[in-house]
């Protein structure tokens, strides 16, 4: 062992690290610098009986006038003086004119303005050449006259060859390519053809011919058919069941009719929702 006078390594390569930071700061200027503002900081502070210089002060802004609406200055001016105020409140007396009678030429006007109104024809015949090419899901888009279906929401006019709506333009008429439920008459119970058959497994000439057809909302309401829900993306998500997507073709790899068929024995087997 070293005697305790020795110093070690430590020390010698720490003292040699100062001074050369110390000469650094020498050459830099920095220790010049730490100086003055080291006498600045312990400069005795100035007497009570001391005059501080004072600063010189600041030109005077000048202040142009505030930007004012019409409103508020007429609000703040005075009644009488220009203001606008009703005759109601200034004490007047008002007289109030009759409206003149319409007649009944008036009459029969207003009811030809609410009565069905027709696209035009030229519209409907371009609409035409294309509006068959599917009958499934129809190949046409038409925010006016299309009918929102439940299941895809697609506003498509219908495939169907003798619908007045689609075909004509009659918006007083019922879309025959789409369905609608003979108990609540909602969009739950709007459905097109294609979703008809892969969702629910049912045929679109069959729910014509039954005028007592009910959506699958009002199945449910009655518990005619247990387990029978909507299954659309919308009304799974309310109960809280991840979508299925397209779930046609492990539907009917499994010997399932639908969709609907498949999540239905899916939940008798759970024994809940």
């Amino acid at each position: 062992m070293g005697r305790l006078g020795d110093k070690s390594d430590y020390e010698s390569i720490r003292e040699a690290r100062i001074s050369e930071n110390m000469a650094r700061m020498e050459m830099l200027g920095l220790r010049r610098c730490a100086g003055e503002l080291s006498a600045i900081s312990s400069a005795p502070s100035p007497r009570a009986g001391s005059v501080t210089p004072r600063k010189t002060p600041k030109p005077p802004r000048v202040l142009t006038p505030l930007r004012r609406s019409g409103r508020l200055i007429a609000a703040a001016t005075p009644p009488g003086s220009g203001s606008r105020r009703s005759a109601r409140l200034n004490g007047d007396s008002v007289q109030h004119k009759a409206l003149p009678y319409r007649g009944a030429d008036a009459e029969e006007e207003e009811q030809e303005e609410k009565s069905p109104m027709y696209i035009d024809k030229e519209r409907l015949r371009v609409l035409q050449e294309t509006r068959c090419d599917s009958k499934a899901r129809g190949s046409v888009y038409d925010p006016v006259l299309g009918i929102c279906c439940h299941f895809c929401r697609q506003k498509k006019l219908c495939g169907e060859e003798g619908c007045k709506r689609c075909g004509e333009g009659d918006f007083g008429q019922q879309c025959i390519g789409k369905t609608e439920c003979s108990s609540c008459h909602s969009s739950n119970g709007i459905l097109c053809r294609a979703c008809l058959k892969v969702r629910y497994g049912e045929e679109m000439e069959e729910v014509r011919k039954n005028k007592k057809w009910m959506c699958p909302h009002c199945v449910e309401e009655t518990g005619t058919k247990k387990f029978w829900i909507c299954n659309s993306s919308i009304c799974l998500k309310k109960r809280k069941i991840a979508p299925t997507g397209i779930a046609i073709f492990q539907a009917r790899e499994q010997g399932y009719a639908s969709v609907a068929h498949l999540l239905m024995d899916q939940l008798k087997s759970r024994g809940s929702f």
